[in-house]
């Protein structure tokens, strides 16, 4: 930057990149629109899958945007938002990843359209959030109550497009059936927590041999072969704290001058452990659940006493097995006491297709329930495993709202035709911008068309028809490849799914066209030494 002498005023560390105004606005809008192109192919029931890997060789395969997004490692700053828009909406409704992606690529593709012909970004903004505004009314007002039979299809919307199909009406069952069971009422409305089902998958066996257990499934095995296998009437210690020899704290050594003294010292081992292990039987245990270590040899008298234990469990199931068993969580040998251990009917370790699992069934809590996913390979199961998060979060947020839509691009193209009437009313440029929004929405049926092969033209030619017809739920029926009453043919979504999309995809495209200025830090060559005083 010259200064008044003429003389260059750096201000900015060597090295740094900086852009400026409209180049800054295009780059940001291009890596933006890319991002959202790279998963708009994955959007339907016949939408494609990604293959992405990772440099130690993991594979992963998907349609699913959010994790596709996660997994490409994106470096673009505009590029990141995208991907977090998609993160957003996965974990507020589970559902519409790819829409709320796509839906933002395309409101920048008009931003930037608009302010090549000279209309400034602020006022661009505006008139998007008036539209955001006024689409959220516009869904409101076509949404209708839901049903309790209605869930079901709601399920199958969701598990549509996820390689599934033939497997669906069994699994959405399952789906339904587990959600109803952790619905709790607070303040007068009704709220889920999916956190409370567990989801434990094994890649041998078919999608159909996946089934729901009312109780807790654990991918853990027991820690010694001569311990029981089936425990009836179990009296469950959930412990946070390790059955072993307690290490020293800083680095320590034992000088040893004879024989006599090293048998001392085990000894004196051997009797710590059986001290602790004595804790645990005296305290009318039979079935341990351990977060830490269990030391052999205290898994030997364990096993002497009849007591089954597994190890090395993952906090958040030591969470689920106090809330399912209604056993406190022990942070400390000394506390193990009968009011503090979970009761279980059956604790059970069986044969799942080539590995042992252990099924805690007959729980205190009765409304404790699992999924077990079974699959081919471990692809299947782990796309499965997705397809299950997005069908037990709608569902679940179905129940909490009660109100639904038609699927199929009816939404989008209801709101396009009621928005362009809206814009016809305001004053200004932001008619220009609202008009922008209402024409962006159109993507989401036209890519359904792109996606199924067919003609997007003479689809969305046929849909704006029936809409303007006064026909608010047809959609694009990709399989029979023209428009149809979505509601009667049972493709459901939430109200929040497109409510939370168009107002995730409004934020981040403004968040986007304010942006006139990057700048880049350059990274040291040579990092600083730390000084280190030495008196």
């Amino acid at each position: 930057m010259p200064g008044q002498t003429g003389q260059p005023i750096i201000i900015l560390k060597m090295g740094t990149q900086e852009t400026r105004g409209e180049e800054a606005k295009r780059s940001n809008i291009m890596a933006a629109r890319a991002v959202a192109e790279a998963v708009r192919t994955t959007l339907g029931p016949k939408g494609l899958d990604k293959m992405l890997t990772d440099p130690a060789g993991l594979v992963i395969i998907t349609n699913d945007g959010a994790t596709i997004l996660d997994e490409m490692q994106i470096k673009h700053p505009a590029a990141k938002i995208v991907a977090e828009v998609a993160k957003t909406q996965d974990d507020e409704v589970g559902d519409g990843t790819t829409t709320a992606a796509v839906l933002t690529g395309e409101f920048l593709k008009g931003a930037q359209e608009l302010m090549e012909l000279g209309v400034h970004p602020t006022t661009i903004i505006h008139g998007y959030n008036l539209a955001a505004h006024k689409s959220k009314e516009i869904l409101t007002d076509i949404a209708v109550d839901s049903t309790d039979e209605q869930l079901r299809k709601i399920a199958q919307t969701a598990l549509t497009g996820k390689g599934i199909e033939f497997s669906r009406e069994k699994l959405s069952d399952l789906v339904v059936t587990a959600i109803k069971s952790i619905v709790k009422t607070e303040n007068g409305k009704r709220k889920v927590n999916i956190k409370d089902i567990s989801i434990e998958r094994r890649g041998e066996g078919s999608v159909e041999d996946s089934e729901l257990i009312q109780g807790i499934i654990l991918d853990k095995t027991k820690t010694h072969a001569s311990m029981p296998t089936r425990i009836e009437n179990a009296k469950i210690a959930i412990l946070a704290t390790p059955i072993e020899v307690r290490k020293t704290e800083t680095k320590s050594e034992i000088s040893i001058e004879s024989v006599g003294q090293t048998r001392m010292f085990l000894e004196q081992e051997e009797n710590q452990v059986r001290d602790a292990a004595n804790k645990v039987i005296n305290g009318g245990v039979n079935v341990v659940f351990c977060q830490k270590g269990v030391d052999d040899m205290a898994r030997y008298f364990l096993a002497k006493a009849g007591i089954f234990v597994a190890h090395r469990v993952k906090k958040n199931d030591l969470v689920k097995l106090s809330r399912a068993t209604g056993g406190k969580i022990i942070t400390s040998l000394d506390e193990i006491r009968p009011d503090a251990l979970g009761q279980a009917e059956l604790v059970e370790e069986k044969m799942v297709g080539n590995g042992e699992m252990i099924f805690i069934t007959g729980c205190k809590n009765p409304d404790t329930y699992s999924i077990l996913l079974r699959g081919g390979t471990e692809h299947v199961v782990t796309s499965l495993d997705r397809a299950m998060h997005d069908a037990l979060r709608v569902v679940g947020v179905a129940i909490e709202d009660e109100k639904i839509l038609a699927g199929g691009g009816s939404p989008e193209m209801e709101l396009a035709l009621r928005l362009k009437d809206y814009a016809s009313t305001l004053e200004g440029r932001e008619q220009l911008a609202v008009n922008k929004f209402a024409q962006a929405l159109e993507i989401i049926p036209k890519t359904l068309a792109e996606n199924a092969g067919l003609d997007a033209i003479d689809m969305l030619v046929e849909l704006r028809r029936e809409h303007e017809q006064g026909n608010k739920n047809v959609g694009l029926d990709v399989y029979e490849g023209k428009p149809v009453d979505m509601m009667t043919r049972g493709v459901i979504e939430p109200l929040r799914v497109k409510t939370q999309a168009i107002t995730s995809a409004t934020e981040a495209a403004g968040m986007i066209l304010r942006i006139d200025d990057v700048i880049a830090s350059a990274k040291d060559a040579k990092p600083k030494k730390k000084d280190f005083d030495l008196d």
